[in-house]
């Protein structure tokens, strides 16, 4: 049986664990505490918004959004950054589902969209376009970094 609910603060510890492995698969090294202060001042600012799937009452991924705005299209839009389900429940429909929930707020909010970047190998990319979703070739993504 599995459920998916919008987090809270007090979902905090149930979040974590999964943040700190999501950045462990992209190989981040293990900071609970740094997650916790990160994630925290994010649902305090309301700066994120996070989906938590459970089964049988157990947090097994995640997936949280950020709100942005499109000055041509003077309308919000969401930025699906981070989507992680634990291995032994991967290929069970869970991501399938927090990206559908996804859309579902972003509809109910009124949003002009969601958009998300993913690595060029990354095999979730099947599942992206199954549900929707369009590869943009119409324009590239820089990134500027300080040196």
């Amino acid at each position: 049986m599995m459920r998916i609910e919008k987090a809270t603060l007090k979902d905090m510890e149930q979040i974590i664990p999964l943040f700190d492995q999501y950045r462990i698969f992209y190989k981040q090294e293990s900071d609970i505490n740094g997650a916790k202060e990160y994630l925290t001042k994010r649902l305090r600012k309301n700066e994120s918004v996070i989906f938590l799937a459970y089964h049988k009452n157990k947090p097994v991924a995640f997936t949280q959004l950020y709100p942005m705005f499109s000055s041509v299209s003077m309308q919000p839009f969401f930025v699906l950054n981070d989507l992680f389900v634990l291995n032994d429940f991967r290929n069970r429909q869970i991501g399938e589902a927090l990206l559908n929930r996804a859309k579902e707020f972003c509809m109910a909010e009124g949003a002009k969209g969601l958009a998300l970047e993913t690595a060029i190998d990354n095999p979730a990319q099947k599942l992206y376009e199954k549900l929707g979703w369009k590869k943009d070739i119409d324009c590239f993504h820089y990134f500027w970094t300080p040196e």
